[in-house]
């Protein structure tokens, strides 16, 4: 397992080369972060007009049909707009990995080449989302929150590859879905849950983030703030384009190619097959 996780980091730092040739896959998340704002800055706006808000704050007053279908919209939306920059993200590591010089504008064209598909992956990945936020709001058992944890841990498992398959192969997302479990189990079984150590990564990089923050913070509050809302969002933003490109590297691999910049016998070591009968 350490090894396995080892190998993992190696292949981090191949991705951090990758990223340090292609700095504007920075602006990826920096687009999802925007487009979250306007989404929600939109339906807030008409949640305030419509009364929504203060029925959602009011202990007596009751929701309307409206206000749950403002409420899920608004859900669904913030899911498209993720989803589609993370593809227009992979898209570009893609033609990185293939050999070829990606820019913002390729990854944001491929993505919308293939929106319908993008969208629909979207109404399927909230709609489960939705479904297990629901079921673990109104259970109070702790074992059954763990078990719908898990369900929801087994869902991102077996969706790992959808959005590069989506990018990359003329299917559908229910074909997406059976492609990338297909994908996950031939290649790696259970050895790929100790491959993912991005977790750990995004911790560090708020810790990271948080420490200027904190010096200056010690000299005057509110600049500590301002810095560290920066400095934080940069390292949340910088993980998230490394774990794009670590997505469209396994992706490639799983393929059966060999992604440029990254070491194939790394790769080897990290990601094959658990042994025949192992549980």
């Amino acid at each position: 397992m350490f090894a396995t996780i080892g190998h993992t980091f190696s292949l981090m730092k191949m991705s951090w080369d990758v990223l340090m040739k292609d700095r504007e896959l920075l602006l990826f998340p920096v687009f999802t972060v925007l487009g979250l704002i306007v989404v929600l800055g939109v339906f807030f706006g008409i949640a305030s007009t419509t009364g929504s808000l203060e029925r959602l704050d009011s202990e007596t007053a009751t929701t309307t049909g409206m206000d749950a279908a403002l409420y899920v919209l608004a859900f669904f939306s913030a899911y498209f707009v993720v989803i589609f920059f993370n593809a227009a993200l992979i898209s570009a590591a893609l033609e990185r990995l293939r050999g070829g010089d990606p820019d913002v504008s390729s990854g944001l064209s491929h993505a919308f080449a293939h929106i319908h598909t993008l969208l629909g992956w979207s109404i399927i990945a909230a709609t489960v989302g939705l479904i297990l936020q629901l079921l673990r709001a109104n259970q109070r058992n702790a074992i059954a929150r763990i078990v719908i944890d898990m369900i929801g841990g087994i869902w991102e498992f077996l969706t790992f590859f959808v959005i590069p398959i989506l990018v990359s192969e003329n299917v559908g997302p229910f074909g997406a879905i059976k492609r990338s479990s297909g994908l996950v189990r031939k290649t790696w079984g259970r050895q790929i849950t100790a491959s993912f150590g991005f977790m750990i990564v995004y911790i560090l990089a708020v810790i990271v983030g948080l420490l200027p923050a904190f010096l200056v913070g010690m000299l005057w509050g509110p600049a500590g703030v301002v810095v560290g809302v920066l400095t934080v969002g940069l390292a949340l933003c910088t993980v998230q384009a490394l774990e794009g490109i670590f997505k469209a590297a396994l992706y490639e691999f799983a393929m059966g190619e060999k992604p440029a910049e990254f070491d194939l016998r790394t790769l080897q070591n990290a990601y094959r097959p658990a042994p025949e009968g192992a549980v």
